[in-house]
C-alpha cells in the first residue's frame, strides 16, 4: 500500500513516516496542501493522512480538490480540534476518518488499515484462497495450519494479488503501490517477485498467471 502523509510538523511528519515504513507500506511525505496537489496529480495513493492546518492550501480545500477530482484514496484527518464542526467538515468533505491530535500511533495504523479494508471491499482482516488464509493486519500467510515465511515486499505482492482475486492486477498497479519517492520498485522488479512468490505458492495450490499485456492473476491448480 502507498501512503501520502502531509504534515506540517517535522517531528510528527516523521513520526508517522517511519511508524507506516514499519507496517511494510510506502510512504511519501510533503510538507503543504500545494505540495500535496501536485503529488496525487502525478501518482496513485492508495491513502493519505492529511493535516489539517496546513500552510498555503489548508487540508479541507485538499480535500474537496481530492474528491471533485475523483481521487479515490482512503484519508484519515488528522485536527488539533477536537469539536463537533471540526469533525463534520472534514467527514462532509469527504474523509473516510479522523484523528484528535494528540493520538496514539497504533490507533492511527488501525484506522488507516480499516478504511482501506472498506474502500477495497473487504470487512475483514483475513483475505483466502484454496486453503490459504492472509492476515493483513499481521502480514501472515498460513497454509492450513502452517505458516508460510514472507517478506515484507512479498507480502505487499501478495496481499494486493490476493485483495484483487478473480481480476488481473496491472503490472504498472504493482510498481505504484511498491514504490515512493525513496524507494523506486521497478519492471524487473515486478518479474523477481512475482518469481519468489510462485515459488512458496505452489506447494498450496495456488499459481500466479501471467496475462499478457493485462497484468497478474492469482489461480487454484
Amino acid at each position: 500500500m502507498r501512503v501520502l502523509v502531509v504534515e506540517d510538523d517535522p517531528a510528527l511528519r516523521l513520526g508517522i513516516s517511519r511508524m507506516l515504513q514499519a507496517e511494510g507500506w510506502q510512504v511519501d511525505v510533503v510538507t503543504d496542501g500545494e505540495y500535496a496537489l501536485s503529488a496525487t496529480a502525478t501518482q496513485d495513493y492508495d491513502a493519505a493522512v492529511l493535516d489539517l492546518g496546513l500552510p498555503r492550501r489548508g487540508g479541507l480545500e485538499v480535500l474537496s480538490r481530492w474528491r471533485n477530482q475523483g481521487k479515490d484514496l482512503a484519508v484519515v484527518i488528522l485536527t488539533a480540534n477536537d469539536g463537533l464542526t471540526s469533525r463534520l467538515q472534514g467527514l462532509n468533505n469527504g474523509a473516510d476518518d479522523y484523528l484528535a491530535k494528540p493520538f496514539e500511533p497504533e490507533e492511527l495504523v488501525a484506522r488507516l488499515r480499516a478504511v482501506t479494508r472498506r474502500r477495497s471491499g473487504n470487512a475483514s482482516n483475513l483475505l483466502s484462497l484454496g486453503r490459504l488464509r492472509f492476515n493483513t493486519d499481521t502480514r501472515e500467510l498460513y497454509f492450513d495450519q502452517e505458516r508460510l515465511a514472507l517478506s515484507p515486499r512479498e507480502a505487499a505482492l501478495l496481499e494486493l494479488l490476493m485483495s484483487s482475486h478473480g481480476n488481473a492486477v496491472p503490472k504498472a498497479r504493482i510498481i505504484s503501490a511498491m514504490s515512493s519517492w525513496e524507494s523506486n520498485f521497478s519492471a524487473n522488479s515486478v518479474e523477481i517477485y512475482i518469481l519468489k512468490l510462485r515459488r512458496k505458492l505452489a506447494p498450496a495450490g495456488v499459481n500466479i498467471v501471467t496475462l499478457r499485456g493485462v497484468g497478474y492473476a492469482l489461480e487454484l491448480l
